[in-house]
């Protein structure tokens, strides 16, 4: 198995050779932008370590892999419109850009693209890989409502929160390792398998993104710190911080969740010191490792080497000790 600066920079390569100029230029052009933004192209690396986990050729899951950053890709332009957020990734939104028409069309097409690349396989993989994906894309949109309708909800439960987060992005991390097992033609009690351990990953990190989000280095996280405050999101932190106070600070903490400030580092640290004092911080940390245990628990099973089963674990591991 390569290591993963090899596949970044694999599937960054073949992306480029996808991203070259098509006509109509008003269509394509907001698609190569989002594309070429960047990121840690997470999705795509995995799709690639698993192929070659089960044996399989890496380059033969490019087209798979393309196709999960690509939908993740329009998910995103999709998000921000609906979020009316001005940056992604430090640079302009696509409907920002260009015009909201713009990001819904182009991203109309990017979900269609993100089907055409699957044609590239033989139909047994074909069907195994579209159904995969239709169920995947299905979840994502439903996670996404999740999280829409919570910010009009005062009594959003953690279950709930957890379902949401399961779906908006956890799903996508399980896919995008199933994916490249199917490729590889593994069994399909592996393939289930490894979704699982994508699926409690991608929930250790979403987690940890929330955490990160509170208490990251500015420096490193590459995000404002305090964001989800500022935005009055209701995380896992805020949600087990209600759960955890008495009734005189749940008050006050959901007072502090209704305004808007204009200057709001006092309300970033008023609200981090209810996380911190509440317990809710040390509750969310215990959580991540909950959740990646959970997945290391799966790879027991797996049917591959030992070798790929550290190799699998050490990723895990780098993932949750991450800073940005």
């Amino acid at each position: 198995m390569q290591n993963i600066p090899f596949y970044q920079e694999t599937f960054v390569s073949y992306l480029e050779k996808f991203v070259s100029k098509r006509e109509p230029e008003s269509l394509y052009d907001p698609i190569h932008y989002i594309l070429q933004l960047g990121g840690k192209r997470l999705r795509p690396v995995l799709t690639l370590m698993t192929a070659e986990i089960f044996n399989g050729d890496y380059e033969k899951a490019l087209d798979a892999a393309l196709s999960i950053e690509v939908f993740h890709n329009f998910s995103l332009v999709h998000d921000d419109i609906m979020d009316d957020a001005p940056l992604r990734r430090g640079k302009e939104t696509v409907h920002e850009k260009w015009s909201i028409n713009t990001g819904i069309l182009s991203g109309d097409a990017m979900l269609i693209l993100a089907y055409q690349f699957f044609e590239n396989y033989e139909p047994k993989t074909f069907q195994a890989l579209a159904k995969l994906f239709s169920k995947t894309a299905l979840e994502v949109c439903e996670g996404q409502q999740y999280d829409i309708d919570f910010e009009t909800r005062d009594d959003v439960t953690i279950a709930e929160y957890l379902r949401m987060i399961e779906y908006k992005t956890a799903v996508l991390v399980g896919a995008a390792m199933q994916m490249g097992a199917i490729v590889a033609e593994a069994t399909e009690e592996d393939q289930k398998t490894i979704y699982q351990f994508g699926k409690n990953l991608g929930i250790a990190f979403q987690l940890q993104d929330d955490y990160l989000d509170a208490f990251g280095d500015p420096e490193t996280f590459g995000k404002q710190v305090g964001g989800d405050i500022i935005e009055n999101k209701k995380t896992y932190l805020y949600l087990k911080a209600l759960e955890f106070s008495s009734e005189e600070d749940q008050q006050q903490l959901q007072h502090l969740f209704s305004i808007n400030p204009t200057d709001t580092s006092d309300k970033i640290e008023a609200v981090k010191e209810f996380f911190i004092s509440s317990g809710s911080a040390e509750a969310t940390k215990q959580a991540i490792k909950k959740y990646t245990n959970q997945a290391f628990s799966f790879l027991d099973t797996l049917k591959v080497s030992e070798e790929s089963k550290n190799e699998l674990k050490q990723f895990g591991e780098q993932l949750m000790n991450r800073n940005v």
